[in-house]
């Protein structure tokens, strides 16, 4: 599959919507969380979109993957973040079940993204 812009990318189209309701999710967040949870999980989910435009402005397939790993680490550290948000009573549980939901599914395609690249000579 041939993009001629990331912003055709599902995957990206996915974890830039991610990155806006983690944004939304954190407005109500506490003060004293702006330079604790809000600035990391904002930060980390924001750097999922942002890894993968920038993998798909490499030219070199190890530059590509090295950007794609990256966006998968981030994603994983959101979800770290949504986990504590949640077991200290931040976030509600119907609100971080769809948000889970959500970085599962672009798991699934970062890994798929990743696999396809690894296959290419």
């Amino acid at each position: 599959m041939s993009f001629s812009s990331f912003e055709e990318m599902s995957v990206w189209k996915k974890s830039m919507e991610l990155a806006h309701k983690i944004y939304v999710l954190t407005e109500g967040l506490p003060r004293k969380e702006d330079y604790g949870l809000t600035s990391q999980i904002r930060s980390s989910a924001l750097s999922v979109p942002g890894n993968i435009a920038e993998g798909f402005g490499r030219k070199h397939t190890k530059d590509k993957l090295n950007f794609y790993y990256a966006a998968r680490g981030s994603l994983a550290e959101t979800k770290s973040h949504l986990i504590y948000g949640q077991r200290v009573g931040y976030f509600k549980d119907a609100v971080c079940i769809e948000l889970k939901e959500s970085i599962n599914d672009i798991w699934q395609e970062l890994n798929a993204l990743i696999r396809s690249l690894q296959r290419e000579p």
